[in-house]
């Protein structure tokens, strides 16, 4: 095993891009200097998310080559155009399934075995936590890699490349706690979780929420907002709720004169949702892959009302990207969340058995996240916790514009 590079976190970013990026856009890789500067400063699969201008990536390249860790080509057709090819993955004599883990570990920074299976899946397929936990054995074994000590709340440990000293995060620092464990078994095993339970208590949490919006003045006050929005006639257009469940707060902004339409990950809520208000438009769907709708270019406006409320801190900046995407331009994106750092876990909710965890989200967390997907003119509230209601958490609520 030669000797290893210790990059800095310009260099990081720069050789884990290329690294990205040959495995996901072959036809255009190598990459040009304009298109390694872009896929450097992507705001989805980045942490921390950045803004190098050309001539530093272009210094970077540079020094990079004399190296030897990446070379610099003419373009094979078209234009003489020069290409940045990396060359990390000879020197370090790295397997398909090693170059996976440490692409994401370049450009993410420490993660957890459920994290990197979840983000290597368009680079490498491992078939459970076990085979990733079982490359990352042998990459530490080589020296490439090191576990982390766990952190208080953690039942599952973070893992580092060794390349480099690790990035400074873009967003405030989140102290890990238990809802972080919801990742240990990957996302697709935590969705199941979370559509299994809804769908298993829908009709008691449909009876329960059904008048949940009596008597909060602030949180109607907002959806009036939205509304009103929706009708404007430069920027209005239909609104989608994601995760909307039974479905009362989209029937509340049809109510007020919006074209909603919701969506929930549970069909069970989706059925509830059809049932208790017929004349609306509900489907089954899930938010990180919300489309646009079929009869305008974008939503005016995307609503996650409570329905992040699953997500661990470290899923949130990928899960904006996707609610901003189809968002046109001047339309809002408006979040309803839990504040702060605790997180609860349920074996049993409605006297119904479940598995499932509850995440709550600092304020500060959030608005760079939202900054950091392309929003603007971001607005946020919060509330105190009304005893009188039950309530447990101060509540967070978020607006913000697309450009």
């Amino acid at each position: 095993m030669p000797d290893l590079p210790v990059l800095d976190a310009v260099e990081q970013r720069v050789l884990g891009s290329l690294l990205e990026k040959q495995v996901t856009v072959p036809a255009s890789y190598p990459l040009s200097l304009n298109g390694l500067r872009t896929a450097c400063n992507q705001t989805s699969s980045r942490e921390p998310v950045t803004d190098y201008d050309e001539h530093t990536v272009e210094q970077v390249g540079r020094r990079l080559k004399d190296r030897g860790l990446l070379r610099i080509v003419w373009a094979d057709t078209g234009r003489r155009t020069l290409k940045y090819h990396q060359v990390l993955d000879e020197v370090l004599d790295l397997a398909d399934d090693e170059r996976a883990l440490l692409t994401v570990l370049l450009l993410r920074g420490p993660q957890a075995p459920g994290e990197l299976r979840t983000r290597t899946d368009r680079l490498h397929v491992f078939a459970d936590r076990g085979a990733v936990e079982s490359t990352l054995a042998a990459m530490a074994e080589r020296g490439l890699v090191r576990e982390l000590p766990r952190r208080g709340g953690d039942r599952d440990a973070r893992w580092v490349h060794l390349l480099g000293d690790e990035p400074a995060a873009a967003a405030p620092a989140v102290e890990a706690g238990p809802v972080l464990d919801v990742l240990a078994d990957g996302a697709d095993a935590r969705d199941e979780r979370v559509r299994s339970s809804y769908d298993a208590v829908a009709t008691a949490y449909a009876d329960s929420l059904l008048t949940e919006l009596d008597g909060l003045p602030f949180e109607t006050w907002l959806l009036d907002r939205v509304a009103a929005h929706a009708d404007d006639d430069r920027v209005g257009g239909p609104v989608v709720e994601v995760g909307c469940g039974p479905g009362h707060v989209t029937a509340y902004l049809a109510d007020a004169g919006a074209d909603a339409t919701g969506l929930d990950l549970s069909p069970g809520m989706v059925a509830e949702a059809r049932r208790r208000f017929p004349d609306g438009a509900y489907e089954v769907g899930d938010l990180r892959r919300l489309m646009r709708p079929t009869t305008a270019p974008g939503w005016s406006a995307v609503l996650a009302w409570y329905s992040l409320i699953h997500l661990a801190p470290s899923d949130l900046p990928d899960a904006l990207v996707s609610l901003a995407r189809p968002i046109a331009p001047g339309g809002w994106l408006v979040l309803a969340l839990h504040a702060g750092l605790p997180a609860a876990h349920h074996d049993a909710w409605f006297d119904v058995p479940v598995d499932l965890d509850f995440a709550h989200h600092e304020r500060e967390h959030v608005v760079a996240s939202v900054e950091a997907a392309g929003l603007t003119d971001v607005e946020w509230y919060l509330r105190g916790r009304l005893a009188a209601r039950g309530e447990t958490s101060d509540r967070l609520y978020v607006v913000a514009r697309k450009r």
